[in-house]
């Protein structure tokens, strides 16, 4: 009996051990890739982050030279004002027309499907090909934008070319791709029961005053949720720049990550790149943070009973 009682208890460990082992086998692929690719560089960006390393020349341990030289950079200081003034402005211009084309979308109309696929469909378009067309749009001979302008009897502009215009001219570029945000918010749309609505009718309310007394509202965790990726995602903005300008006019357009971008890869500072980076995850941090305390005040979840 006691003998018994044993083979079963080693037969269950046996088992246990071949599931452990088949479950490491399996992850094992991407234990491998997140080491290779995702932790290893992130541990050597650390390191180089306080050392001069050009490549070509034995890295030289700096301590906190990098950052002592960021503070001193008038482009450093030029980039996070440009990446800032795109962020702050963009951001919410992306969350307000995503959630109101979300509600347009919402509405129980004939061939609505069809309206929902042609507002999606732009933001599954590569950057790059959303970026040469826009240079179309925005050609100060030829573009489309400056045809709309002549037809209204408005002079021309050279939207890129001129330092003033390049960073808005960047920023309706951005809305362009917001069929990601909608399609978050007309999911949370959808999951509003309608009998809130029905209430507020019989109430006698307006549309605005459903809107904003219960769409917005219900609405808050998507909006909180759209903000903070829409500011990550800003804070990166990079592949816009570096083909419609360059960071040109004058750097109006040098962004945060071009400039990191320009210090590894084109003047080979890989360590002042790598503390670039490592600020650059800093401050995404610090804004991100910040958004999860101050969204305790005003994000409502359902569930909490709030």
């Amino acid at each position: 009996m006691v003998g018994t009682v044993a083979q079963r208890a080693r037969k269950r460990r046996g088992l246990l051990w071949r599931e452990h082992v088949d479950a490491y086998v399996f992850l094992a692929p991407w234990i491998i890739g997140f080491l290779a690719f995702t932790a290893g560089p992130m541990i050597a960006s650390a390191l180089l982050a306080f050392m001069d390393y050009e490549v070509l020349l034995p890295p030289r341990w700096l301590g906190l030279g990098n950052f002592t030289t960021m503070a001193a950079d008038p482009l450093f200081r030029k980039s996070l004002g440009n990446t800032a003034y795109y962020t702050f402005i963009s951001v919410p211009l992306q969350v307000t027309a995503s959630m109101f084309g979300a509600i347009l979308l919402n509405q129980k109309v004939r061939g609505v499907s069809i309206h929902r696929t042609a507002f999606y469909l732009p933001s599954l378009t590569p950057a790059v090909a959303n970026t040469l067309v826009w240079l179309w749009i925005f050609n100060p001979q030829f573009g489309l934008a400056n045809a709309l302008l002549r037809l209204f009897g408005l002079p021309p502009q050279k939207w890129f070319m001129d330092m003033n215009l390049a960073k808005p001219s960047m920023i309706i570029m951005s809305l362009w791709g917001i069929g990601g945000e909608m399609l978050i918010f007309l999911a949370g749309l959808q999951g509003i029961p309608e009998l809130y609505y029905e209430a507020a009718k019989v109430d006698g309310a307006r549309n605005w005053d459903m809107v904003r007394h219960i769409t917005v509202p219900l609405l808050s965790p998507s909006i909180f949720f759209n903000t903070v990726v829409g500011i990550i995602g800003s804070f990166q903005v990079f592949t816009t720049a570096f083909i419609a300008t360059g960071g040109g006019p004058q750097n109006a357009t040098l962004f945060y990550v071009l400039y990191l971008y320009r210090n590894g890869f084109q003047y080979f500072k890989m360590g002042y790149a790598s503390a670039l980076a490592w600020v650059l995850f800093a401050i995404t941090l610090a804004f991100t943070l910040l958004q999860f305390r101050l969204g305790r005040y005003w994000v409502y979840y359902e569930t909490e009973g709030r």
